[in-house]
């Protein structure tokens, strides 16, 4: 099951922050047809936030088609990642980690990282276009 969090620095309204987890998590296989999402009050209960804005976040997931939900069963996946095979990320997450631990030990922290990583990630997308 997914455990979600938030980051009050990112800029990202906080139900948009679930919504991305969650659509991360069934990218990635973390999260596959079938599986239960967590309910409204255990998201409320784990990182303190409106039930309304859990609502909002699992309704933008349901029109989506990510998720259905079932009255008094929960919240579940309906649709898998088919876009790229699960297997292809493993030698890519192992490279990433290694990266990780070069930017480690050059002295850079999450901050630096993060910037790092976006503004490279930002760069190739419009040198692709």
């Amino acid at each position: 099951m997914i455990e979600f969090h938030l980051d009050g620095r990112s800029g990202v309204a906080p139900y948009l922050q679930l919504v991305q987890q969650v659509r991360r998590a069934v990218r990635l296989g973390l999260l596959v047809e079938g599986d239960r999402l967590p309910t409204v009050k255990e998201v409320v209960a784990k990182i303190a936030i409106n039930p309304n804005t859990v609502l909002k976040a699992y309704r933008e997931l349901e029109h989506e088609g990510l998720v259905s939900p079932r009255p008094g069963l929960g919240t579940f996946v309906t649709r898998s990642a088919t876009d790229s095979p699960v297997a292809a990320y493993g030698p890519l997450r192992t490279e990433l980690l290694a990266w990780l631990a070069r930017a480690r030990a050059a002295g850079l922290d999450d901050e630096g990282i993060e910037a790092l990583f976006v503004t490279t990630f930002k760069a190739y997308a419009e040198e692709s276009a």
